[in-house]
């Protein structure tokens, strides 16, 4: 298998990112000393905070995997040439409809979990389908519709929450029964943290991806749409049919994310569910260059961010939107990809192949 890669091209490929990584860490020293605080004892705090223990470990990978669910959602979208701007709302509805399916009784863990699994992936995909309806169908832009779609959602998942799912003066659902739980490795680690099964079901979903997109039909028909929508109907390829596949798709994995926070670390849903995982996922999938391995690994640096930034706060003193800024100068330097290419004299690839 391993064989037939292109690990030359990879590598190139790998290269824009990590060179905007290092140049974001560089600013941000700039920054560290301009204001007055020690960069190593800085970084060093973000290094402890993300990887100075199992249990930190376990939070930096429990805080990246709402973020490979989005990242996937989003790159798989854009490997069709379509920009599902619409995650932070189809991880919200697919939320609530875990919490809901959740609470449903009398069902063995064997149907359970795979039943609430099932209902998140289809919330997000409904959540998904007029904007992907109105894309394939009428052209309308996907970028607005999944938008005004997150707003919806807020709004949608809000009233349910409070007037429907939750009992009277709460602002959360009745907790899951537990044989809709995903269960945390704490059951079998000693350990404090609630990283759970879903970090195991994010990365077989990651792995899922690639062999669906490169190794089938379908993967190959919705990268042909996306690197040229007329010449793939000129070959024969369905374009219309590849955009609802393509989006729907893309929906049914933010949903997957939705389902994670619910089922392994709430186990309810609850005003604030998502503190931006969506938007997120976003600079995720652009960091990991719309590549399923590299929106794993782009998931896992924003979780160490996440969780490291506190551990900045109370050994180096140094404010947490200094994470923030570090996170804006990645994005804004990977954004940058035609600077970075002319830098190593690469051909622009445009993060399709």
């Amino acid at each position: 298998m391993f064989e037939n890669i292109e690990w030359k091209k990879i590598m190139k490929e790998l290269s824009i990112p990590l060179l905007a990584i290092v140049s974001s860490f560089i600013i941000g020293t700039i920054v560290l000393l301009a204001t007055g605080y020690p960069p190593v004892e800085t970084y060093s705090a973000l290094l402890k905070g993300a990887f100075g223990g199992l249990n930190n470990i376990s939070d930096t990978l429990l805080a990246s995997t709402p973020l490979i669910f989005t990242g996937l959602a989003v790159a798989f979208a854009f490997r069709c040439g379509l920009f599902n701007i619409g995650a932070e709302g189809q991880i919200i509805v697919a939320g609530l409809a875990a919490a809901w399916v959740g609470t449903w009784t009398g069902l063995p863990l064997v149907i359970h979990i795979p039943l609430t699994l099932i209902a998140a992936a289809l919330a997000g995909a409904l959540w998904i389908f007029i904007p992907a309806f109105l894309k394939a169908k009428l052209g309308v832009h996907e970028v607005i519709t999944t938008i005004m779609f997150n707003y919806i959602a807020f709004s949608f998942t809000a009233y349910f929450n409070l007037k429907v799912l939750a009992k009277p003066g709460q602002i959360q659902t009745p907790d899951i029964k537990s044989s809709a739980y995903l269960w945390r490795l704490s059951n079998w680690i000693e350990m404090h943290s609630y990283l759970n099964l879903g970090f195991i079901l994010a990365l077989l979903v990651a792995g899922f991806i690639y062999y669906l997109l490169w190794k089938t039909t379908i993967g190959y028909e919705i990268r042909a749409v996306g690197s040229n929508a007329d010449a793939a109907e000129y070959g024969g390829i369905d374009s219309t049919k590849m955009i609802l596949v393509a989006m729907l798709i893309s929906g049914a994995l933010a949903g997957l994310g939705g389902a994670e926070r619910t089922m392994g670390l709430y186990h309810n849903f609850r005003n604030g569910f998502s503190p931006g995982y969506g938007f997120t996922g976003i600079a995720v999938a652009l960091l990991g260059r719309n590549h399923p391995v590299g929106v794993v690994l782009a998931a896992i640096l924003f979780g160490a961010l996440t969780n490291g930034r506190n551990y900045m706060n109370m050994l180096a003193g140094v404010p947490v939107d200094l994470v923030n800024i570090l996170q804006a100068i990645i994005i804004l330097f990977v954004a940058s990809d035609l600077l970075f290419r002319r830098m190593l004299n690469y051909k622009s690839e445009g993060g399709q192949n």
